[in-house]
Protein backbone atom coordinates (compact mmCIF):
# COMPACT_ATOMS: atom_id res chain seq x y z
CA UNK A 1 0.00 0.00 0.00
CA UNK A 2 2.83 2.36 0.86
CA UNK A 3 4.54 1.55 -2.40
CA UNK A 4 1.34 2.26 -4.37
CA UNK A 5 0.84 5.56 -2.51
CA UNK A 6 4.43 6.63 -3.13
CA UNK A 7 4.09 5.75 -6.81
CA UNK A 8 0.88 7.79 -7.01
CA UNK A 9 2.59 10.82 -5.46
CA UNK A 10 5.51 10.45 -7.85
CA UNK A 11 3.24 10.29 -10.89
CA UNK A 12 1.30 13.34 -9.66
CA UNK A 13 4.49 15.35 -9.23
CA UNK A 14 5.72 14.23 -12.64
CA UNK A 15 2.48 15.28 -14.31
CA UNK A 16 2.49 18.63 -12.51
CA UNK A 17 6.09 19.28 -13.56
CA UNK A 18 5.37 18.35 -17.17
CA UNK A 19 2.29 20.59 -17.20
CA UNK A 20 4.34 23.48 -15.90
CA UNK A 21 7.09 22.94 -18.46
CA UNK A 22 4.56 22.73 -21.26
CA UNK A 23 2.52 25.73 -20.04
CA UNK A 24 1.93 28.51 -22.53
CA UNK A 25 3.79 31.24 -20.67
CA UNK A 26 6.83 29.10 -19.87
CA UNK A 27 7.15 27.88 -23.45
CA UNK A 28 6.85 31.40 -24.87
CA UNK A 29 9.40 32.79 -22.39
CA UNK A 30 11.82 30.00 -23.34
CA UNK A 31 11.32 30.94 -27.01
CA UNK A 32 12.13 34.59 -26.14
CA UNK A 33 15.40 33.54 -24.53
CA UNK A 34 16.29 31.21 -27.41
CA UNK A 35 15.57 33.87 -30.03
CA UNK A 36 17.42 36.73 -28.33
CA UNK A 37 20.03 34.48 -26.67
CA UNK A 38 19.53 36.47 -23.48
CA UNK A 39 16.87 37.78 -21.13
CA UNK A 40 14.66 40.35 -22.94
CA UNK A 41 14.43 43.97 -21.81
CA UNK A 42 10.68 43.99 -22.49
CA UNK A 43 8.13 41.36 -23.44
CA UNK A 44 4.40 41.01 -24.06
CA UNK A 45 2.35 37.79 -24.15
CA UNK A 46 -1.12 37.49 -25.67
CA UNK A 47 -2.46 34.92 -23.21
CA UNK A 48 -4.61 32.18 -24.68
CA UNK A 49 -3.37 32.76 -28.24
CA UNK A 50 0.13 31.29 -27.91
CA UNK A 51 1.70 34.53 -29.20
CA UNK A 52 4.21 36.98 -27.79
CA UNK A 53 6.87 39.55 -28.60
CA UNK A 54 10.08 40.54 -26.82
CA UNK A 55 13.06 42.77 -27.51
CA UNK A 56 16.63 43.28 -26.40
CA UNK A 57 18.25 46.71 -26.55
CA UNK A 58 21.67 45.11 -26.05
CA UNK A 59 21.47 42.87 -29.15
CA UNK A 60 19.14 45.36 -30.92
CA UNK A 61 16.78 42.55 -31.89
CA UNK A 62 13.09 41.80 -31.57
CA UNK A 63 11.59 38.30 -31.56
CA UNK A 64 8.02 37.35 -32.41
CA UNK A 65 6.72 34.01 -31.12
CA UNK A 66 3.62 32.00 -32.01
CA UNK A 67 2.19 28.50 -31.65
CA UNK A 68 3.02 28.65 -27.90
CA UNK A 69 6.72 28.96 -28.64
CA UNK A 70 6.73 26.38 -31.44
CA UNK A 71 7.75 29.05 -33.96
CA UNK A 72 9.68 32.28 -33.70
CA UNK A 73 11.14 34.94 -35.96
CA UNK A 74 13.93 37.37 -35.05
CA UNK A 75 14.12 40.86 -36.58
CA UNK A 76 16.78 43.54 -36.17
CA UNK A 77 15.28 46.59 -34.43
CA UNK A 78 16.02 48.66 -37.54
CA UNK A 79 13.45 46.51 -39.41
CA UNK A 80 10.70 47.69 -37.05
CA UNK A 81 8.54 50.08 -39.09
CA UNK A 82 5.73 50.86 -36.63
CA UNK A 83 2.67 49.58 -34.80
CA UNK A 84 -1.11 49.87 -34.75
CA UNK A 85 -3.55 49.54 -31.86
CA UNK A 86 -6.94 48.20 -32.94
CA UNK A 87 -10.07 48.46 -30.78
CA UNK A 88 -13.07 46.46 -32.00
CA UNK A 89 -11.59 46.20 -35.49
CA UNK A 90 -10.84 49.93 -35.90
CA UNK A 91 -7.35 51.46 -35.83
CA UNK A 92 -7.41 53.69 -32.74
CA UNK A 93 -3.70 54.59 -32.62
CA UNK A 94 -0.84 54.29 -35.07
CA UNK A 95 2.88 55.04 -35.15
CA UNK A 96 4.84 54.48 -38.38
CA UNK A 97 8.35 55.55 -39.31
CA UNK A 98 8.34 58.72 -41.38
CA UNK A 99 4.67 59.52 -40.73
CA UNK A 100 2.89 61.68 -38.15
CA UNK A 101 1.76 59.54 -35.23
CA UNK A 102 -1.91 59.02 -34.41
CA UNK A 103 -2.52 59.06 -30.65
CA UNK A 104 -5.19 57.13 -28.81
CA UNK A 105 -8.16 59.45 -28.30
CA UNK A 106 -10.81 57.07 -26.95
CA UNK A 107 -10.63 53.72 -25.22
CA UNK A 108 -14.19 52.37 -25.40
CA UNK A 109 -13.99 48.64 -26.08
CA UNK A 110 -16.77 46.11 -26.48
CA UNK A 111 -15.08 43.11 -28.09
CA UNK A 112 -11.37 43.16 -28.95
CA UNK A 113 -7.99 44.78 -28.31
CA UNK A 114 -5.28 43.97 -30.84
CA UNK A 115 -1.69 45.14 -31.27
CA UNK A 116 -0.15 44.88 -34.73
CA UNK A 117 3.58 45.32 -35.30
CA UNK A 118 4.80 46.43 -38.75
CA UNK A 119 8.16 45.46 -40.26
CA UNK A 120 10.26 46.30 -43.30
CA UNK A 121 10.17 42.67 -44.40
CA UNK A 122 8.48 41.55 -47.61
CA UNK A 123 7.97 37.97 -46.40
CA UNK A 124 6.80 38.76 -42.86
CA UNK A 125 5.55 42.37 -42.89
CA UNK A 126 3.44 42.25 -39.72
CA UNK A 127 2.70 40.39 -36.51
CA UNK A 128 -0.65 40.65 -34.76
CA UNK A 129 -1.59 39.81 -31.17
CA UNK A 130 -5.06 39.73 -29.65
CA UNK A 131 -4.67 41.06 -26.12
CA UNK A 132 -8.38 41.01 -25.23
CA UNK A 133 -10.38 38.87 -24.71
CA UNK A 134 -7.82 36.56 -23.18
CA UNK A 135 -7.57 33.56 -20.94
CA UNK A 136 -7.02 34.83 -17.40
CA UNK A 137 -3.81 33.11 -16.29
CA UNK A 138 -1.04 34.66 -14.23
CA UNK A 139 -0.40 38.29 -15.17
CA UNK A 140 -2.89 38.29 -18.06
CA UNK A 141 -5.10 41.42 -18.30
CA UNK A 142 -8.24 41.21 -16.19
CA UNK A 143 -10.12 43.91 -18.11
CA UNK A 144 -9.96 45.63 -21.54
CA UNK A 145 -8.40 48.77 -20.03
CA UNK A 146 -5.46 46.68 -18.78
CA UNK A 147 -4.94 45.23 -22.26
CA UNK A 148 -5.08 48.75 -23.73
CA UNK A 149 -2.51 49.94 -21.16
CA UNK A 150 -0.17 47.07 -22.14
CA UNK A 151 -0.57 47.93 -25.82
CA UNK A 152 -0.01 51.64 -25.16
CA UNK A 153 3.25 50.91 -23.35
CA UNK A 154 4.45 49.01 -26.40
CA UNK A 155 3.31 51.80 -28.72
CA UNK A 156 5.39 54.26 -26.67
CA UNK A 157 8.34 51.88 -26.65
CA UNK A 158 8.18 51.45 -30.43
CA UNK A 159 7.93 55.21 -30.93
CA UNK A 160 11.09 55.68 -28.86
CA UNK A 161 12.92 53.04 -30.91
CA UNK A 162 11.88 54.70 -34.19
CA UNK A 163 13.00 58.12 -32.95
CA UNK A 164 16.35 56.73 -31.86
CA UNK A 165 16.76 55.07 -35.26
CA UNK A 166 15.93 58.36 -37.02
CA UNK A 167 18.51 60.26 -34.95
CA UNK A 168 21.16 57.64 -35.74
CA UNK A 169 20.35 57.90 -39.46
CA UNK A 170 20.74 61.71 -39.36
CA UNK A 171 24.12 61.39 -37.61
CA UNK A 172 25.30 58.88 -40.21
CA UNK A 173 24.15 61.02 -43.13
CA UNK A 174 25.79 64.25 -41.82
CA UNK A 175 29.31 64.60 -43.31
CA UNK A 176 32.18 65.44 -40.98
CA UNK A 177 33.28 69.09 -41.00
CA UNK A 178 36.48 69.82 -42.91
CA UNK A 179 38.80 72.85 -42.68
CA UNK A 180 38.13 75.58 -45.26
CA UNK A 181 41.41 76.49 -46.99
CA UNK A 182 39.96 79.85 -48.05
CA UNK A 183 38.82 80.78 -44.57
CA UNK A 184 40.80 80.86 -41.33
CA UNK A 185 44.57 80.64 -41.33
CA UNK A 186 45.46 76.98 -40.97
CA UNK A 187 48.55 77.86 -38.93
CA UNK A 188 48.58 79.21 -35.44
CA UNK A 189 52.25 80.13 -35.67
CA UNK A 190 53.46 82.41 -38.50
CA UNK A 191 56.97 80.92 -38.32
CA UNK A 192 55.62 77.46 -39.10
CA UNK A 193 53.89 78.86 -42.17
CA UNK A 194 57.09 80.56 -43.36
CA UNK A 195 59.06 77.38 -42.83
CA UNK A 196 56.60 75.41 -44.92
CA UNK A 197 56.70 77.84 -47.84
CA UNK A 198 60.50 78.33 -47.87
Amino acid sequence: MLFVAAAGVGVTLLVATAAGMLGEERRIVRAFHAGLEMRPDASLIAYGTGRGVALSLFTEELVTVWDRGGWRLVYPLEALAGAELELDGEVAARIVRGEPGRRLEHAAVEDEVRLRLLFDDARHPDFEMRLWPCRKTGPAPGAPREAIADANRWMARIEAILKRSARAAVRTATPAARPDPGGEDLFSDAEDADALTS
